[in-house]
């Protein structure tokens, strides 16, 4: 794991040994339940340790200074094998984590994922953004609302804001394009209550290309229309009136 620690170093980030070791029983049971259920396309270790795991670590980038995820309540949205959410849950353990997934097979890994690692404060929902943001225990309840290549952003912020509390902030992981996507996304934005915070750039070990953290602030309640019924939002994104 000699990569993943040095990688992690570049970040700031000192991983404790504890750690290092979940991150190995991570690596070694994805691995695992990639060979029968296809969970990622990123097989091998190098690319798990850092496409997957510094890219999640990655999201401590968007904190303030002195800020914390501890004692937060953050969401990850369209997780799949648990990205970015249970890799920050190792570093950060004090956040109140709410994976969810729409894929039975991915649902089942993260159960097993999260009881192998002996997780705390983390729950496992089987559903959709679309329903869980219209839901009163999920709607506006979350500080933090986050999600790894899921969506364009224009789609991605009608799943992330309904959830987030006003006040809040929603974290969308993205490529090279993000800033030509935060300027499509201006209009859903406004509708739904959430405004650019900032962009922050982000370089990782052994990759060429840099990818983006776009913070949101949510600076006003989404309108009780939103999120729209499952698969609206993809079908017919919030470009303009």
């Amino acid at each position: 794991m000699q990569e993943l620690v040095a990688g992690a170093q570049e970040l700031k980030i000192a991983l404790k040994p504890e750690q290092v070791e979940a991150l190995r029983v991570y690596q070694q049971e994805l691995s695992a339940w990639n060979n029968r259920f296809n969970l990622t396309a990123i097989t091998d270790e190098q690319g798990i340790q850092i496409r997957h795991f510094l890219d999640s670590f990655s999201c401590l980038l968007a904190l303030e200074p002195g800020e914390r995820f501890t004692g937060r309540r953050v969401i990850d949205v369209g997780t799949g094998a648990g990205f970015p959410g249970v890799p920050l849950k190792i570093l950060c353990p004090g956040m109140k984590l709410t994976l969810l997934e729409a894929t039975a097979k991915k649902v089942r890994f993260l159960e097993h994922i999260v009881a192998a690692l002996g997780l705390k404060d983390v729950s496992v929902v089987h559903g959709r953004a679309e329903e869980l943001g219209q839901d009163p225990d999920h709607r506006e309840q979350y500080h933090w609302a986050m999600a790894r290549a899921v969506a364009d952003l224009p789609i991605l912020v009608e799943y992330l804001l309904p959830l987030t509390k006003v006040g809040g902030r929603g974290l969308a992981q993205k490529g090279e394009g993000a800033p030509a996507e935060v300027q499509r996304s201006e209009w859903a934005l406004n509708q739904l209550g959430g405004q650019i915070r900032r962009l922050v750039p982000v370089g990782l070990r052994g990759l060429a290309e840099t990818r983006y953290l776009v913070i949101i602030d949510k600076v006003a309640a989404t309108p009780a229309r939103y999120p729209r019924r499952p698969g609206m939002p993809s079908k017919r994104p919030l470009l303009s009136e």
